[in-house]
């Protein structure tokens, strides 16, 4: 397909180059870029130079690659200049402004000299000038000025990474985006050049580290770091090395009795660690920089330390010794609960699980180990409380998890930007330390002074042509990665980023889609999932309105309605005790009944359907009407993108169109079920006497 083609069909994303239109903006573009010089012969400066090439050809027109001798670097002027610190005397006068030493080896200054035209693209590490070109690229793309720039970029976390739930046939678990763009039928696919356009798009928004492949390891993706596949692997590392991402793999715990031939895999056995560590000197005799493992243990039947007694530090602390000396880390997830549970027991509490877990073994990881701690303690709810281990943990390295696939939040066939829920993760308070002890500074590793943390994320891309199966589901993709940069960016800035890279600089096309995008995640939760209770879904694949689908179920996620009420009590005076897992003043306002925000309140108390919450509503009023407004909401959404009908090219205007038609018939169905459903429960009437089955 030409480029035009691609861009119309949504596979460019973010990275759809196109000429600048206005030509007062383009020629003092030309005039400070025109030519452009890549000071360096590193793998990562070769791709910075071929992708500012790429970038400044499509949106400018003809540029030329400079040649800085030692007599030209004073006098030229017009270019961009490109290069790590140290390596030209040209950069040397940036000393005098910017911290070069602090940047590390991601952070970046983009500076524009007050004469002569000349862009500096500079840092300490090839990796942080490969970021600072990608921000150059952003900043014409958003018809941004480039005079007087004065930016110093040092990245808040980490790592910032995609976990790939992709299988060897070719599915992906939880994917809504077509195939796998990794393998097919056992195997590697043979064309890699969608991996490469994937790094390119990843790189572009300084994602460091990607897991490829399903943390259900199965039979197949177990031999991943055998022999068999390795040579494999290291091909995909290569492409990945190129654009500075680093690669994981998603290891079977049991690995030594599944393709090993041994009787068990006790961490604590002597022939068991050994075994890991020929794993791993083999690995990385194939992969110099492969980052390590994302295990999976003792959750939802997936074998761990439990087997045989021992606890997830013995377990994680085994692999992270096989894998030190090479420089790995191991990412060990926290989402273990018991996923055989009576649904008569009021007392075990999924809630509580990953707390009692892990809390007890605080302190007792390696300094390689990463603690994978999903944002809340349920399973990527539409709306549910932050996980307590954030600021419960405070001498072990952890990463928080999000999800990009929209798993329980309409699966990319419903439109739901993620970045405003993400925002309110980041920005929590735990009072771990006092005010201001958030989970973005918690799982930074800054907060407690660890020197490892970051952000890990559950891809929403396949093979589709768009890749995410919804155009406008990239902007979760992309804000997701900006967000992992910098979580002092705004939903609204990051949004409004997105779009003028992707759709361009038209004000009234991006006024609209902005709206679409920030209400989009209200809309979804109002036609959803009620004040905090989660859940009411189809079983298995998770899509689509069933209240009572897993209220008799094995996997501890209930909403105990009645006649007269309903929510879980996880009170410590009357409930599970949930809630003594939070630190105070977070702790007291769960606990009381007066002041638990609304939003949650069905996921801390169990009340009486004319209960009065804060907004002066009942409990079963909310209900109908929020379901009621959600579907009116998700009808507007259409019409918004129909008055767009001359501002988006034909193809993504028909993608997008037949999704947001799709949703808004869905959101019917959604109202419907769930409004018939509680007034059969409660007998109680809306007080606006509409239509309720």
């Amino acid at each position: 397909m030409n480029r035009t083609t691609l861009i119309e069909n949504g596979y460019d994303c973010w990275l759809g180059y196109k000429q600048i239109e206005d030509e007062v903006r383009r020629e003092d573009a030309l005039r400070v870029s025109s030519r452009y010089a890549i000071i360096g012969e590193s793998p990562l400066l070769r791709t910075a130079g071929k992708e500012l090439a790429v970038a400044l050809s499509a949106m400018l027109g003809h540029v030329e690659l400079g040649h800085l001798s030692e007599r030209q670097e004073g006098k030229q002027g017009g270019i961009v200049v490109a290069g790590v610190y140290g390596s030209s005397p040209v950069f040397e006068p940036l000393a005098e402004v910017y911290d070069f030493a602090g940047l590390g080896e991601e952070g970046y200054i983009i500076h524009s000299s007050e004469e002569g035209g000349r862009i500096y693209l500079c840092a300490a590490s090839d990796k942080g000038v490969l970021y600072a070109v990608f921000h150059f690229i952003r900043l014409l793309q958003t018809g941004q000025r480039l005079e007087g720039l004065r930016i110093r970029e040092v990245p808040r976390n980490g790592l910032r990474m995609i976990n790939h739930w992709d299988n060897m046939d070719g599915s992906v678990e939880r994917g809504y985006a077509g195939g796998s763009i990794f393998y097919k039928d056992g195997r590697f696919i043979e064309d890699k050049s969608r991996i490469r356009d994937y790094a390119r798009l990843l790189a572009s928004t300084a994602i460091n580290a990607v897991s490829i492949n399903n943390v259900n390891v199965h039979r197949q993706e177990s031999k991943l770091i055998t022999d068999e596949f390795l040579p494999d692997v290291a091909v995909v590392a290569g492409i990945f090395r190129e654009y500075g991402i680093r690669l994981y793999l998603s290891v079977n715990y049991a690995s030594t009795i599944e393709i090993g031939g041994m009787a068990t895999a006790d961490p604590l056995d002597a022939e068991v660690a050994a075994w890991w560590k020929q794993a791993a000197a083999d690995i990385y005799r194939y992969i110099p920089d492969f980052g390590g493992f994302v295990v999976k243990a003792d959750s939802e039947f997936r074998p761990g330390p439990f087997t045989y007694g021992r606890n997830h530090a013995d377990g994680a602390n085994m692999l992270a010794d096989a894998i030190a000396p090479f420089g790995g880390d191991v990412i060990w997830r926290c989402f273990v609960y018991n996923c055989l549970q009576d649904w008569r027991d009021r007392k075990t509490d999924r809630a509580r699980a990953a707390y009692d877990h892990f809390m007890p073994l605080d302190g007792e990881f390696r300094d390689n180990v990463m603690l994978q701690i999903k944002n809340g303690p349920m399973d990527f709810q539409v709306r549910e409380p932050v996980s307590p281990l954030f600021g419960g943990m405070t001498k072990t390295n952890q990463l928080l998890e999000l999800q990009i696939a929209q798993e329980y939040t309409g699966q990319q066939r419903h439109l739901c930007y993620l970045i405003p829920q993400w925002k309110e993760v980041y920005d929590f308070d735990t009072h771990a330390c006092g005010e201001r002890s958030t989970v973005g500074e918690i799982a930074s590793g800054r907060l407690f002074g660890r020197e490892r943390g970051g952000i890990a994320a559950v891809s929403n891309i396949g093979d589709d042509l768009n890749w995410c199966g919804h155009v406008l589901a990239q902007a979760n993709w992309y804000g997701y990665a900006r967000l992992a940069w910098n979580p002092d960016l705004s939903a609204e800035q990051i949004a409004s980023e997105w779009i003028r890279m992707t759709f361009g600089l038209d004000e009234d096309l991006e006024r609209v889609i902005l709206d679409m995008l920030l209400g989009s995640y209200s809309i979804y939760e109002s036609y959803t999932a009620p004040l905090g209770v989660g859940w009411m879904v189809n079983p298995n694949h998770h899509y689509g309105p069933n209240v009572d689908g897993y209220e008799y179920s094995k996997w501890g996620t209930y909403h105990y309605a009645d006649r007269v009420g309903m929510g879980v009590d996880r009170t410590v005076h009357t409930g599970t005790g949930y809630v003594g897992q939070y630190h105070a003043p977070v702790a007291e306002s769960y606990e009381s009944l007066a002041d638990c925000p609304d939003e949650l309140l069905l996921f801390f108390h169990h009340v009486p359907y004319l209960h009065v919450l804060q907004s002066g509503k009942t409990v079963i009023q909310h209900i109908y009407d929020t379901h009621f407004e959600g579907a009116e909401q998700a009808a507007e959404l259409l019409a918004k993108w129909d008055s767009l009908a001359s501002k988006v090219d034909s193809g993504r205007f028909k993608h997008v169109r037949e999704r947001l038609a799709h949703q808004a018939e869905h959101a019917c169905e959604w109202r419907d079920m769930i409004n018939t459903y509680f007034y059969r429960k409660s007998g109680i009437a809306d007080e606006q006497d509409r239509l309720i089955y």
